[in-house]
């Protein structure tokens, strides 16, 4: 959630295409939210100041990406860990409400002057952000986090696929697919099925959410459509982490590790990508963003002792290998991609 995570890179861009993800759109996990938010302004920093050249500027931009990347699926362990005190209903909650704080502050978006579809256009993005955070956080809350940000990564890389008119797509598709098949045939039976049905569910409304931060992008200026979709999310989020742990909410140290979560999850990884996306091309970018799922196994099993057989490993790594070959696909198609809506992350 976020994600991301975390994701809305084009949402400064009126009259941007649509995204070709997972690289040209969403390069975040649901877990990425504010992440995901927030870095929409990421995308005018990036066009403002030309591409560095030098060697060293770009070992340094691919070092921040790959910072931002790592602390976004810790941020998600870290989230895991907090379940106990505040549920995964409770986490989410918090971290939409945070984020939602810090855009609103971060944007000061304008109120008057929106068409009834505007308003009924970031409703329905809100509602996606909302939809998406809560259930990969109830993926996460049952399944291995590597897994469920394997399943989840599904979503933008279907929509990749599902968009390009090149047969080399194929490939990809089948890679992604043979990793699916690696993760059920080992792990599936192991696995809850709740937790990767809500995985996929997320991946789904992953790919949703590129369409609609596209769309959004188009209708309000800047990251002030996100900002206003990211305080529907947290209103809609309220009620379920109300009723999910009540005044436990409330309570100090969980709101503190709550902004841990955010500035693990948002506030860190948003700066990172900020800094590099000033030096690194949006392709190289969105391929780096493609290791999410490989942070997100190392992340569960360094911090939740959640441990990968080899077959889960290989397939994870098919899903990487998938999602680098159709970011390049739709670089080599229409261009560089420009990296577009974390998630959250956001995720995670």
């Amino acid at each position: 959630m976020n994600r991301a995570r975390l994701d809305a890179r084009t949402a400064d861009a009126p009259g941007a295409p649509l995204p070709e993800p997972p690289g040209g759109a969403a390069s975040t996990a649901p877990d990425a939210t504010a992440s995901s938010a927030a870095s929409a302004a990421s995308a005018a920093s990036a066009s403002a100041v030309p591409a560095a050249t030098g060697g060293g500027g770009r070992l340094t931009s691919v070092a921040l990406v790959i910072g931002g990347v790592v602390s976004l699926q810790f941020g998600a362990a870290v989230a895991v860990l907090l379940f106990p005190r505040a549920g995964a209903l409770g986490v989410v909650t918090l971290r939409l409400v945070l984020a939602a704080v810090v855009l609103l502050v971060a944007c000061r978006p304008r109120l008057r002057g929106h068409a009834r579809a505007d308003w009924l256009l970031v409703c329905v993005f809100g509602a996606a952000l909302a939809g998406m955070n809560t259930l990969f956080y109830q993926a996460i809350d049952r399944i291995p986090l590597g897994a469920a940000v394997t399943l989840e990564f599904l979503g933008p890389l279907v929509l990749s696929v599902a968009t390009s008119r090149r047969l080399v797509s194929l490939v990809w598709a089948a890679l992604a697919l043979g990793g699916v098949f690696l993760l059920g045939r080992s792990g599936f039976d192991s696995l809850d099925p709740a937790g990767a049905g809500f995985a996929l569910a997320a991946g789904a409304l992953w790919a949703s959410y590129i369409l609609l931060s596209a769309r959004t992008g188009q209708r309000f200026p800047k990251a002030d459509g996100l900002a206003l979709a990211m305080s529907v999310a947290a209103v809609l989020s309220i009620p379920l982490g109300v009723a999910s742990k009540g005044a436990a909410l409330l309570d100090p140290v969980t709101i503190g590790l709550g902004a841990a979560v955010a500035l693990m999850s948002s506030v860190l990884p948003y700066t990172l990508e900020l800094l590099a996306l000033r030096r690194l091309p949006a392709s190289g970018f969105a391929v780096l963003m493609s290791l999410e799922p490989a942070a997100g196994a190392a992340a569960g099993f360094l911090l939740l002792s959640q441990s990968l057989s080899a077959a889960e490993g290989v397939a994870i790594l098919l899903v990487v290998v998938a999602s680098v070959g159709a970011v390049r696909t739709s670089s080599s198609r229409g261009g560089p991609s420009r990296p577009t809506p974390d998630p959250v992350p956001p995720e995670e």
